[in-house]
């Protein structure tokens, strides 16, 4: 596909990557898919199947041995280490190890992604209230993350990651530590954040979070299994590695 044609639609595009982990680890290998603007995808797969691996790839945490990934038509890998806050601004990630400051309150663990952006202080303070209450932390907010329970930090990581209304949503295994009722208000909120024009893709394998409203991309074993579109039509793609 050409270039002229991908920008309109497009914001992330994954061209035949294959990432390699010494001594021969193939973490993914020859991925392939593009991501339109304003879309939710769910990237499936059992543990070690390469979710994590290629989230990572897009937010440029980690670099693929091979191949290509772009984010809004750039070639992540030209962005210089000293350029990349502009990517990072795009991006929302929550991680599995939820990478919270521990003695830090869960407020001031939410703040800070709006600190570092310079957003006013009227602005962090409603933020950080509204996702509390959305995720049901309200009375967590002066509570330091160490003392919280692994949900209660998930949610947290969570909350971070989506206060700057990123382009980019990356959410890996984002209900793995959540009750019922809990993945409800997480699933909700990235639902609303998905209907304000974010562009969402979340690595699960948990299954009654999605549905054929969605594209779900399977990963077996670092490769690309099969391609479920949205609706009810539904096509696998044979894979020959």
């Amino acid at each position: 596909m050409e270039q002229q044609e991908q920008a309109p639609n497009i914001i992330i595009d994954l061209i035949k990557v294959t990432k390699l982990y010494t001594p021969d680890v193939h973490a993914l290998t020859d991925i392939t898919f593009s991501v339109n603007k304003g879309e939710m995808i769910f990237l499936t797969g059992r543990s070690g199947a390469g979710k994590t691996t290629l989230l990572k790839l897009i937010s440029k945490v980690e670099t693929p041995t091979k191949g290509m990934v772009e984010v809004d038509g750039i070639d992540i890998a030209k962005i210089p280490r000293r350029n990349l806050y502009s990517l990072r601004r795009k991006i929302g990630m929550a991680y599995q190890d939820f990478k919270l400051l521990p003695e830090r309150t869960v407020a001031a663990n939410i703040a800070v992604s709006m600190e570092v952006v310079y957003r006013k202080n009227s602005f962090i303070i409603k933020r950080t209230r509204e996702l509390l209450e959305q995720l049901g932390l309200q009375s967590k907010i002066n509570t330091p993350a160490a003392e919280l329970s692994r949900g209660e930090q998930q949610r947290v990581a969570i909350a971070r990651a989506v206060a700057n209304y990123p382009e980019i949503i990356l959410a890996d295994e984002p209900t793995g530590n959540l009750d019922a009722e809990t993945t409800g208000r997480v699933m909700s909120l990235f639902h609303d954040l998905h209907q304000q024009g974010a562009t969402l893709l979340i690595a699960t394998h948990d299954m009654s979070i999605y549905n054929d409203q969605h594209r779900v991309i399977q990963l077996e074993f670092g490769q690309q299994n099969s391609y479920q579109a949205s609706g009810s039509d539904i096509s696998t793609q044979a894979t020959n590695y």
